[in-house]
């Protein structure tokens, strides 16, 4: 019997969560409608507008290899969209993490378009016949890709996290969104915030509490271990720390934290807290504010896993890459 659009749907999640034991329906659902929203015609017309070449002229086709990332579902598709955008050729080597949910992408986009076909070119074990890379992975895996790809115009990304600032003005629905930053795809994207700037005075009590909400979390297995993984290094090591039951809070200098823990660090003036920005921009993608932060754009609380066509991973501009000579 042939199966209902919802049932194929059902299918292909469920294949999907059993092939990543971090995938729920829930966040495959977000990353879906994350996708639709980059989508809008009225956010692609104002990110295309960017660009002064003629997208849909004839020119030489690039081969462009992709080593997507499968720590979020779909996470490579943005770059596969700019490939397809320029009019070139997509060599995919998914990750092992997230192969269902783009070998599905890559068929609803054939079966949309026939032609397309021929600009995906599916590759399971060793990448050959591209002429141009973009890699994504973490900084280990970035000196492994730098050496492999290093002769091809690349682009190559290595680990990010995000960031909050808080002023104390926050209301608890503040909080609670911000705990959508922090939560959504269990903190594995580059865009979940991993750190959050407390300003001096501010009792990091008053934030853990306000992020109870988001408990429930702890009833996926794997963050539950994660969870009690780094609660017990914390009382092994005294390490001093807040836990509300679901999440570890504790005071440290860097940006990346575990699952399951969120750093934070205060600041007692606005050029304090740029200075100490600063010295991180190069580990953050994006941060989460109520208010402007000079030299830095800033995105609303529980906006962070919602990005725009042109907020690019690391800060490169993919389509200029692509679009270049």
């Amino acid at each position: 019997m042939r199966q209902t659009p919802t049932e194929a749907s059902d299918s292909l999640v469920a294949r999907a969560v059993a092939a990543n034991a971090w995938f729920t329906p829930e966040q495959v659902g977000h990353a879906i409608d994350g996708i639709a929203l980059m989508l809008q015609p009225d956010a692609l017309d104002t990110w295309l507008s960017r660009y002064s070449v003629d997208l849909y002229r004839d020119r030489p086709v690039k081969d462009v290899a992709m080593v997507m990332a499968g720590n979020i579902p779909l996470v490579g598709f943005h770059d596969l969209m700019c490939v397809l955008l320029s009019g070139h050729c997509a060599h995919i080597k998914p990750s092992g993490q997230d192969t269902v949910l783009v070998q599905a992408l890559r068929d609803m986009l054939i079966a949309i378009e026939p032609m397309l076909e021929d600009r995906m070119v599916w590759h399971t074990h060793l990448l050959s016949g591209f002429t141009h890379v973009i890699a994504t992975g973490s900084n280990n895996t970035s000196r492994y890709f730098e050496s492999y790809f290093g002769r091809y115009p690349n682009i190559i990304r290595r680990n990010r996290s995000s960031v909050a600032v808080l002023t104390g003005q926050e209301t608890a629905d503040d909080l609670h969104l911000l705990g959508r930053d922090i939560f959504r795809y269990f903190g594995l994207g580059c865009r979940n915030v991993s750190k959050v700037y407390l300003p001096i005075g501010y009792d990091p009590a008053r934030l853990i509490q306000g992020l109870e909400g988001w408990n429930d979390i702890i009833l996926h297995h794997k963050y539950r271990n994660n969870y009690d993984y780094q609660k017990a290094i914390l009382l092994v090591d005294r390490l001093p720390h807040l836990d509300n039951g679901a999440l570890l809070l504790r005071q440290h200098d860097a940006v990346a934290s575990a699952v399951a823990v969120l750093h934070y660090a205060q600041y007692a003036s606005m050029d304090e807290l740029n200075a100490d920005l600063n010295r991180h921009r190069d580990e953050i993608q994006c941060i989460v504010a109520g208010i402007p932060i000079k030299g830095f754009e800033t995105v609303p609380f529980g906006m962070a896993q919602c990005p725009a066509p042109w907020d690019y991973a690391d800060g490169v501009d993919t389509m200029r890459f692509l679009l270049g000579d």
